[in-house]
């Protein structure tokens, strides 16, 4: 694949904002790749593309699909595995806050619990279990008009 500047400058944004995201540069712009991309690409056409070896596409192809955001496609006759985004953009940004939700949020939330259920044997731990009780609470969402 090609990349013209436009398709270029759409790529390595999606690779600075991936690194937001909670996954790395090239991760980023592999996901890029595919989302501008009319058909479903081979591991080594994004490797060509982005300029990169096929060992980090093949790791990078892999943290996509633990995050759900690309889908495998086999072309008929042809033994390589193609890959596509598996959604647009907002469904995208839905996955990974999901997904950061059950790797950070989850995790936090969980000790909080376990906090509020231990027995406190200072002030100070009476004080961090109401603190843990309020911010486990589910928080008030604004009503949309």
């Amino acid at each position: 694949m090609q990349m013209t500047p436009m398709i270029e400058s759409f790529v390595m944004h999606f690779g600075e904002m991936g690194s937001r995201w909670g996954f790395n540069r090239t991760v980023g712009q592999m996901y890029a790749l595919l989302v501008i991309s009319e058909a479903p690409l081979s591991a080594n056409q994004i490797a060509e593309a982005l300029s990169v070896s096929r060992g980090n596409v093949s790791m990078g192809l892999k943290e996509l699909q633990s995050w759900q955001l690309i889908k495998q496609h086999h072309i008929a006759g042809d033994r390589k595995e193609y890959y596509q985004s598996a959604g647009t953009i907002w469904e995208m940004a839905n996955k990974v806050f999901e997904e950061r939700r059950k790797r950070e949020m989850d995790p936090t939330l969980s000790l909080l619990r376990g906090i509020i259920l231990e027995n406190p044997d200072s002030p100070e731990e009476v004080y961090a279990q109401q603190l843990s009780l309020i911010h486990i609470s589910e928080p008030t969402r604004p009503r949309l008009i």
